[in-house]
């Protein structure tokens, strides 16, 4: 029986034959392209090739591709774990025609792959092929089912509706008929009882698809029309867990050596047995999944945080840990525990994870031992709103209740239904259904972006010549119009430009488009697909006029400055630090530089001033940019050039070396360091476990910074008499104050404890009620505060203290009352909340004490004689 990985490696072999180069995967998080956070499928690193805007270096390419999907489109998060087969970290081998092969060769090797070489009974096979669409005026794949014809009975080959069968990249773009390869591992018994044909696409969970040939030979407009493909693709994916366990001879993913050794790993931490107790079997599957995704991304630079794509990984283990705490009893942290049986499965294939692995278990322990925490409190709220409807007589929590633990405190439904199950309690759904449509419709209305399609002036791609230039003769060679958040944008695509387009954190250039005619203001540039998109407020009103493409040069210059300079805090950092610190991530602008990295411990001030002077000392020596423009890669890494984990690089890249600093890169630069000015470092803090945070500034800001600093130094020095010690001059006056503080506490609690005693005095007896009513415009709130917990600990019964103040021209309404009074059905929340109507405010409390503040002060004295009213002593 074939290993796993040795399944990946026949499948690589087997298509280098075929003539296919073999090249690696793409980072699961993709940096550089605003319309998708992850690969989630294999032809997102061909993008650029597929849509023409840069050419194809090899015409036949295959790999096996990490992918996650768990958002947008393709959402499979919600069944992983739960059946056999789904899962959000994935390997999908493929191979891929730019413009050579078609339908013919992809479909004859598909199936030589599967029945020649790994052996598959044909019989057990089943093709689908695009059934038509008459609407398009699109009619069957006959040619398609042609070529399966020669393979497989046609009893075989099954007709699939436009959902399955036609393969979209987007609303619009390349698109085109696919057809799917689908394999029935039933057992004999059940085959002969139901014919595979009937169970294709029904999600059977032994009837599955294993591998999509897509064929791209049209392109969807903005209207929704097709045109066709100047050069046809070919895209395949394969599962390869899925194709693993057909090959072992397994009905689930989960029973293959790709995911049992961690399965085990997670049994023995449980003390349990997989495979003895559904739900324990689901949260080990959850579990199992989800810490290869997590440990993936990690690897590839992308961090659990509160927002896109992290806050993405963070749900999922949060996902993961909530299924541990529930089902398998782990209360403490315990998923970073299993890196060393996932690193001991697939780190052959993905060495990365050995070299980041302790910075993966401090990610992901931090981010449970966090999220833990945030549980407790969430089943400490669920407990509290349980008993509040249980007092009210309810037997069921309301839906928005529900729906605020799970936005909050990461519950999902079943979790909350569950704890309420084990009360005797239920949650309103449909209420909590609403809530989340809501939610979601927020989301989309946010995100809600439309485009245009493009309209092509003249065929070409784009040439960047902004390492050498700043303005340029260009032409458009398209356009399109963006609505978005009711603003009218549009992007243009120049045939040569100076400008640099975001990506590597280096934001993107403005400037202006400038011909005799007019002059267009250039707001942004960004990188889609890898092709420099121009945006603009308005369009040329001469398209096709030539223009003079002009960056802004002050900025440039500004955010060269910074990105030279975090090249240079890469280099003093490791030799402060340690050659462990690795970048983690950079955001570069004119006005500032942050760069991230990793480190297990705070950088101490020394550190950091040490780092400043090395820095800096670089800075002075005007050490001249050495840059390798378009060399191999291997030559880069023979020069020592150092590479970021998380990046795609090609066979020829782009080195910047200033001195001992020599990096990957493909952004702005400064001719020289002595252009940096100086550096400053502003901020170091914390972003995740093991990842620091420096924020600096350099040159003009550097001054600027130091003038605020030193004007305020002065007007230190003038407000202590321009002492020559203005550091034994504040201790002085903070001690002196300190002193004075204490003095004014000490006669504070002596005129609380007269107040208290003349309140004492005051006592009235209504009913067998104690009422103490007080009014006053000069004690403070928390006086009167201390005064009420000091009387009700000398009065125990009966004790009813309604206290009327006005300090600082804010009135105040204070209640206080005693336990057996609350019993008796007073609460002191409900009484000033109702009384501070007199004073233009609101409040509350606890039963027994409660408060309230209001814009009125002419209505305290009212406010405290309602209060009397209203409790009907």
């Amino acid at each position: 029986m074939l290993t796993a990985n040795e399944i990946r490696e026949s499948f690589k072999s087997f298509f280098e034959s075929k003539g296919h180069q073999i090249v690696p995967s793409a980072p699961m998080v993709i940096k550089d392209d605003p319309t998708l956070m992850f690969t989630n499928a294999g032809m997102n690193q061909f993008k650029d090739i597929i849509l023409g805007n840069h050419p194809a270096k090899y015409k036949r390419v295959a790999d096996s591709q990490k992918c996650l999907r768990v958002s947008g489109k393709h959402n499979d998060l919600e069944e992983v774990g739960h059946d056999t087969y789904h899962h959000t970290m994935f390997e999908m081998l493929g191979n891929w025609s730019f413009g050579d092969y078609f339908k013919k060769e992809a479909i004859s090797w598909a199936w030589e792959y599967l029945v020649d070489v790994l052996k598959l009974d044909p019989k057990d096979l089943y093709a689908t092929v695009f059934e038509g669409s008459p609407e398009e005026g699109l009619e069957r794949d006959n040619e398609a089912a042609s070529y399966w014809e020669q393979f497989l009975p046609k009893d075989h080959i099954l007709n699939g509706n436009k959902h399955d069968n036609f393969w979209e990249m987007g609303d619009t773009g390349p698109c085109g008929p696919c057809s799917e390869i689908h394999v029935d591992s039933r057992s004999e018994e059940e085959k002969a009882k139901v014919p595979g044909s009937q169970l294709v696409n029904k999600d059977h969970p032994q009837v599955i698809e294993i591998w999509n040939l897509v064929f791209m030979q049209f392109n969807r407009k903005a209207d929704g029309s097709l045109e066709g493909l100047p050069a046809k693709v070919i895209d395949t994916g394969m599962g390869f867990e899925r194709l693993v366990r057909t090959l072992q001879g397994k009905t689930s993913n989960y029973d293959t050596d790709v995911f049992q050794p961690i399965l085990k790993a997670i049994a023995d931490m449980a003390g349990t047995t997989y495979g003895n107790n559904q739900q324990q079997d689901i949260a080990m599957r959850v579990v199992a999944d989800h810490i290869r995704t997590i440990a993936f991304s990690i690897t590839d630079g992308q961090l659990p945080s509160n927002a896109k794509a992290g806050y993405v990984i963070r749900r999922i283990l949060r996902r993961a840990v909530r299924y541990g705490y529930t089902f398998l009893g782990q209360k403490q942290a315990f998923m970073y525990k299993l890196l060393p049986v996932l690193i001991e499965n697939m780190g052959g294939a993905y060495p990365e994870l050995i070299a980041q692995k302790d910075l993966i278990a401090k990610v992901i322990k931090e981010e449970e031992d966090s999220f833990l925490r945030t549980l407790e409190t969430g089943i400490r709220l669920l407990e509290k709103t349980m008993a509040d409807a249980k007092a009210a007589g309810k037997t069921e929590i309301s839906g928005k209740d529900a729906f605020t633990l799970y936005d909050t405190f990461g519950f999902p439904l079943d979790l909350t239904e569950l704890i309420l199950r084990e009360n005797g309690m239920t949650a309103d759904i449909k209420e909590f259904d609403a809530e989340m449509q809501q939610q979601k419709q927020r989301a989309r209305n946010a995100a809600a972006v439309e485009t245009g399609d493009w309209i092509t002036l003249k065929e070409g791609t784009t040439e960047f010549v902004g390492y050498d230039y700043t303005e340029y003769e260009t032409g458009i060679l398209r356009y399109r119009q963006v609505k978005q958040k009711n603003q009218t944008l549009y992007q243009i695509v120049l045939d040569k430009t100076p400008f640099y387009a975001e990506s590597g954190g280096q934001v993107g250039d403005t400037g202006v488009l400038v011909n005799e005619f007019e002059t267009v203001e250039v707001i942004d540039t960004k990188k889609e697909n890898n092709l420099p998109i121009h945006i603009t407020k308005k369009l040329p009103e001469h398209l096709e006029a030539p223009m003079m493409a002009c960056v802004d040069t002050d900025k440039r210059a500004a955010c060269a400055a910074n990105h030279s300079c975090t090249h240079l805090l890469d280099a003093a950092l490791r030799e402060v630090l340690g050659d462990h610190v690795e970048q983690k991530g950079s955001l570069v602008t004119p006005d500032s530089l942050r760069f991230d990295f990793s480190h297990f411990q705070k950088v101490t001030d020394e550190e950091i001033r040490q780092v400043e002077h090395i820095v800096n000392a670089k800075i002075r020596a005007n050490i001249p940019l050495k840059e390798y423009r378009n060399i191999p890669i291997e030559e880069a890494k023979e020069l020592g050039a150092i590479a970021l984990f998380g990046e795609k690089y090609g066979d020829h890249v782009r080195v910047i070396q200033f001195g001992s600093s020599i990096e990957f890169c493909g952004g702005t630069h400064v001719a020289a360091t002595g252009n940096i000015g100086m550096v400053k470092i502003v901020s170091e803090s914390s972003v995740a476990a093991g990842i620091r945070r420096i924020e600096a500034y350099t040159g003009a800001r550097v001054e600027e910074m130091l003038d605020t600093f030193q004007d305020t130094m002065r007007d230190l020095k003038a407000l202590f008499n321009n002492a020559p010690d203005l550091s034994a001059a504040i201790r002085k006056y903070i001690d002196e104050n300190a002193g004075l503080k204490k003095q004014v506490e000490d006669f504070m609690k002596e005129k609380e404890a007269q107040l208290k005693e003349k309140l004492l005095q005051s006592v009235q007896e209504i009913n067998g009620v104690k009422v103490i009513k007080f009014c006053s415009a000069m004690v403070p709130a928390d006086a009167v505060k201390n005064i009420a917990f000091q009387l009700r600990g000398e009065i125990t019964e009966n004790l009813f203290f309604v206290a009327g103040t006005v300090f600082e021209g804010k009135p105040m309404l204070t209640v206080m009352l005693s336990d057996n009074l609350v019993a008796g059905g007073l609460k002191a929340g409900a009484l000033v909340k109702e009384a501070a109507k007199l004073i233009q405010g609101g409040g509350g409390g606890q039963p027994h004490f409660a408060t309230a503040g209001g814009k009125n002060p002419d209505g305290i004295k009212a406010a405290v004689d309602k209060v009397i009213e209203l409790a009907a002593i």
